[in-house]
């Protein structure tokens, strides 16, 4: 699959209407998204003051992924996608409602910041295939990488501007303002997505008994796809072991940098910044030649990353790091997701998109629950080493395997 290259490819994607219009206002909410996920973390931490609370907050936030994703993947290729994503991101609109009216009234309970971070979680396990089998319909397969690239960098360049907005928020008026914020940001793409063409399924079978059949599958299918599995491997390695960090942050910038909210939101924006360079480097080289070696780099260099952010008690030596982190987990996620949707059958793109999902969320789930768990014993820079180590024994894993992969992956 080709298409022009360098910012043309970029242009190109966004010559597309509905592609423009989908991304233009998915911006703010992602914005509002990470707002409200940093102003979360935070008043988990100061109501607890616990790296276990950060992992099982995170659990919570992706747990949902683990149990509903393969569900998900089968709505994603028996119903209207579009109004998939509208009940769905409606849902996750009504969790940032409650979170308000907890901050407000200070009722918030590590318990009650759990529930609803699960509600949230949920919701969005059904949002992410039917998020990514859209941005494959409205735009022609020829700008599917661009597409992807631009949509990581829409997501990822959020991270960079939500928790410099909610640092600036959280330290000036408190918690309270990050969620009216995101739930306010919800009402625009709503909006967009009903502009939408609508995008029915493929006819298949309904009954509910044949829901496990299907669940098995897709299961199948990318167990048994040589290219997609061993994609499916690196995917998870990243997932477990290298982007958990990024959810025991809080307790990095407060115990070990002795910083407050704004260097959590330092951190998380570096990540972020790291991770919109990354987007937007693949979205311009609009291709997908060349795409697996670049997966199998990543986790190189992640590895080497994650080394460097343990190894050091200065912030301003560890954002330089954590950038480099949020580069290479969304270039190898972001060129994983393309690569699959470049190979992957019609008939089972919203069930392998579902896997996906489920590796990509739902790792990171038990990985940030292990590593928080273990923080409270061996402090919180040993887990992450831990897993810097286990990404450069699947790097010589995958090495061997680049050429294999990409045949099976790049081709048109």
């Amino acid at each position: 699959m080709g298409g022009p290259s360098g910012f043309g490819a970029i242009r190109r994607a966004l010559s597309h209407r509905e592609f423009a219009l989908y991304t233009g206002f998915s911006i703010p909410s992602l914005v509002g998204t990470w707002i409200q996920r940093v102003a979360v973390g935070w008043l988990m931490w100061e109501l607890t003051g616990s790296g276990a609370w950060l992992g099982l907050l995170a659990f919570a936030d992706f747990f949902p992924v683990i149990v509903f994703s393969m569900f998900a993947g089968v709505i994603a290729d028996r119903f209207e996608r579009v109004w998939v994503a509208i009940v769905t991101q409606a849902g996750q609109m009504v969790c940032s409602i409650l979170l308000l009216v907890l901050a407000v009234t200070g009722s918030a309970t590590p318990e009650w910041l759990v529930a609803i971070t699960a509600l949230q979680g949920t919701a969005s396990a059904f949002h992410q295939p039917v998020r990514q089998a859209i941005v494959a319909r409205i735009v022609p397969r020829a700008d599917l990488a661009a597409a992807i690239g631009i949509n990581s960098a829409a997501w990822h360049g959020s991270r960079f501007v939500g928790p410099a907005i909610a640092g600036l928020m959280i330290v000036a008026w408190g918690v309270a303002p990050a969620f009216a914020v995101n739930a306010f940001s919800y009402l625009g793409f709503l909006w967009a997505l009903t502009r939408l063409t609508r995008m029915p399924p493929t006819p298949r079978r309904r009954t509910l008994g044949a829901i496990p059949a299907e669940i098995v599958e897709g299961w199948r299918y990318a167990v048994g796809h040589p290219g997609i599995a061993p994609a499916f491997v690196i995917l998870t390695v990243g997932s477990v072991f290298a982007r958990p960090v990024a959810e025991l942050l809080p307790g990095f910038a407060a115990d070990v940098f002795g910083r407050g909210a704004d260097g959590l939101a330092l951190l998380t924006s570096a990540g972020g910044l790291g991770a919109m360079i990354g987007g937007l480097w693949l979205a311009q080289r609009g291709r997908v030649d060349g795409l697996t070696a670049l997966v199998v780099a990543s986790l190189i260099g992640v590895a080497g990353a994650l080394v460097a952010f343990t190894a050091t008690a200065i912030l301003w030596l560890a954002l330089p790091a954590i950038a480099l982190i949020g580069f290479g987990l969304t270039v190898s996620g972001s060129a994983i997701q393309t690569l699959v949707q470049n190979a992957v059958e019609d008939s089972v793109q919203g069930r392998v998109l579902g896997i996906y999902g489920f590796l990509w969320l739902g790792g990171p789930a038990v990985g940030s629950l292990v590593m928080g768990v273990a923080s409270e014993w061996v402090g919180l820079r040993l887990p992450v080493f831990a897993g810097a180590i286990v990404c450069a024994l699947a790097w010589i894993w995958a090495v061997g395997r680049t050429k294999a992969m990409a045949r099976e992956l790049e081709g048109d």
